[in-house]
Formats: C-alpha cells, sequence, structure tokens
C-alpha cells in the first residue's frame, strides 16, 4: 500500500463542493484521514477565497489511474476539462505525494511544488501528518511549516461538517 496525500480546493459554492469531493474520494479509495480546514485567498489570480484541506489514504491503485479518476472527480463537479490552473473552480483535487515518488509520472509532477509555496497546503498538511517527510527536501511537514514564513499568506482555521461530524473548527 502506498500513502498518498491529497490536497483539495474551492471557491465555488465552497462548502458544497469541498463535502462533495470527500464524498467522490471515500468512495473511490475508501478511510480517509482528513486536515482541519482553512480559508485563504485566491493565490495567482483575483477571485473568491478558497477552501482548502488535506486528505491522508493507503492505496494499491496506480499513479496514472488515481490521477486519472481524481481527474473525472473533478469534471463531474463542474471543472471544465480545459481550465487554466489559476482560476475558479469548483473543486480542485491535487496529488501532493505519492509514497516517495519524486520526478515527473503519468503528467504528475512528485511532489507537488506547492507543498513548499504555499501555506494553504503546508499548514494543513503539517498539522494531518506532522512527523511524515517531504520526499525531496527530507525534513518533516512540521519542521518545514515551522520554517514557513508564516505571515506572508493569511489562513483562518474555520468550522467544516462532512457526514454530521466537525472536521475542523475555528481557531
Amino acid at each position: 500500500m502506498t500513502t498518498v496525500y491529497l490536497g483539495l480546493g474551492s471557491n465555488i459554492e465552497r462548502e458544497r463542493y469541498l463535502a462533495a469531493g470527500l464524498d467522490a474520494l471515500q468512495t473511490l479509495l475508501g478511510e480517509l484521514a482528513l486536515s482541519p480546514v482553512y480559508d485563504s485567498a485566491a493565490i495567482g489570480f483575483e477571485g473568491q477565497p478558497f477552501l482548502n484541506m488535506v486528505v491522508s489514504t493507503s492505496t494499491d491503485m496506480p499513479l496514472a489511474e488515481m490521477a486519472a479518476r481524481l481527474r473525472h472527480i473533478e469534471t463531474e463537479h463542474g471543472r471544465p476539462a480545459r481550465a487554466t490552473r489559476f482560476s475558479a473552480r469548483q473543486l480542485d483535487i491535487d496529488i501532493l505525494t505519492y509514497g516517495d515518488l519524486a520526478g515527473h509520472f503519468a503528467g504528475v509532477t512528485l511532489p507537488r511544488g506547492e507543498i513548499l509555496e504555499n501555506a494553504f497546503v503546508l499548514r494543513p498538511l503539517a498539522e494531518l501528518a506532522p512527523g511524515a517527510r517531504h520526499p525531496v527536501d527530507g525534513r518533516s511537514y512540521a519542521e518545514l511549516w515551522a520554517a514557513f514564513d508564516q505571515d506572508s499568506q493569511a489562513l483562518t482555521r474555520v468550522d467544516f461538517s462532512w457526514r454530521g461530524r466537525f472536521i475542523s473548527r475555528a481557531e
């Protein structure tokens, strides 16, 4: 089994599509470990704020199949097939890491660069898997978050419930 970390985000009907994404991921992958949910500004374009979180699972699914199935989930939930990277979206699901793979595989660059660049990825990842190590950098996600310029990108933890239980509480 391979441990996979996925980043989820939405800035259109945010709560609805984040919950729908979790439903689809649980159907596809089974048991999920969930980070808290954060509100963050759109980065790279002018747009409504996003809700972001990180999900972890273990799977035997090959990377190429997973990437294709995640794209299918996104398009099923309203993402245009040719959506630009910096644009509003109902649901965005990114493979952050797939085991310890590093490089370009099946159209996916691993580990995803945003782990080291964006608070909305690194903070929830550090909270979900503080002792796990970045496949290239080698530091734990907790160490990476502690070294991150935390004032550079505002994040606010929000209340969020899924399937009748709170998975995130505002700070």
